[in-house]
Formats: structure tokens, C-alpha cells, sequence
């Protein structure tokens, strides 16, 4: 195993994923402003404003790199087009998270930073597996990981979706390094 780096960087054809700057906040909190981005996130709220990505931004200064890592989704010629992020604890499972702006859905961008984020996960960051959880919904979403490599588990829950104040139905899926 590498040594672990606190704030890596990750390369993929199209895209950058680096750790998330303060100089991304008007960038995210304009992405985030719109309903259909955040309405399949589990923590982001609707309307989202400017104060709310200085306070997420805020929120890493205290990140704990053994338990968590956020990138920012760096393009070329867009710049930020959406983040990724690693939570939770190693045992029972650190989990992914994603929001991609959607001028950029469609184009394979988020498929494509969450194979090379899982690479980094297994390699440098010593995780055997990863866990997620879908919106019942969201089939983008279960795109994206089925084509990551992730496996349906067969768990089922409710999960509170703060942009919209409710609970909705979810699936668990595990990726196995």
C-alpha cells in the first residue's frame, strides 16, 4: 500500500478530483441552488444558498482522513461540475456520496470519477469495500454504480432526503475491492 496522502489528488481522462477549496463555494452553492441536483441527496437542502456551501466547506476543516475524504469533480473547461465524497467508518462500511451539476448528467463524467475514486479507496486508502445507498427513484444513480462495479445487497430502508423533508425508499449496494 502507498503512503496515505490527507489530500489526495486523482486523475481520470476528463477529470481532476481534488480536495474541495474555499474558492469553490460560490461554484457549489450555484450548482446546489438547483432542486434537481439535490432533490436525490440524502444531507442537501433545497434552497441551498450560498451560506450553506461555506458552511460544508467549513465542515472539512475538522475532516478526520482515515474516515472520510471529499473531492471536487475538477473539468478542464468547466471547472467544478460536482463532488464525491467517502464517510462513515472503515468497519462497518465507509460509504460513498455524489452530486453531479446537470449541464454535465448524461456524459459518463460521474461513472467515470467514481470507478477512479474507488481505485484510490482500495489502493491508498486501504478499504476492502464500499457501501451505498440509492433512492428507490434515482436510476441515474443505480446506473452509476452498477457500471462501478457496485452489487446489490438486498437491504432496504427509508431514508430522510432533507431537500425534501420526507423519508423515501432506498437500496443498499456494496462494492467489494
Amino acid at each position: 500500500m502507498l503512503p496515505f496522502r490527507p489530500e489526495p489528488v486523482i486523475e481520470t481522462p476528463r477529470l481532476r478530483l481534488r480536495a474541495p477549496r474555499r474558492s469553490d463555494t460560490a461554484r457549489i452553492a450555484a450548482l446546489c441552488a438547483d432542486f434537481e441536483v439535490v432533490r436525490n441527496t440524502r444531507s442537501l437542502p433545497h434552497p441551498y444558498a450560498l451560506e450553506d456551501a461555506e458552511a460544508f466547506l467549513a465542515s472539512g476543516d475538522g475532516l478526520d482522513p482515515t474516515r472520510e475524504a471529499r473531492f471536487v469533480l475538477d473539468h478542464p473547461a468547466e471547472g467544478l461540475v460536482g463532488m464525491l465524497s467517502f464517510f462513515g467508518e472503515p468497519a462497518p462500511g465507509t460509504e460513498i456520496g455524489y452530486w453531479l451539476g446537470r449541464p454535465y448528467w448524461g456524459e459518463g463524467l460521474m461513472t467515470e470519477a467514481v470507478k477512479a475514486a474507488l481505485v484510490w479507496a482500495a489502493r491508498d486508502w486501504g478499504r476492502t469495500y464500499v457501501r451505498a445507498w440509492r433512492l428507490d427513484e434515482n436510476p441515474a444513480s443505480d446506473a452509476v454504480l452498477v457500471k462501478a462495479g457496485f452489487l446489490y445487497t438486498g437491504e432496504r430502508r427509508q431514508t430522510f432526503v432533507l431537500s425534501r423533508g420526507e423519508a423515501l425508499p432506498s437500496r443498499g449496494q456494496i462494492w467489494l475491492a
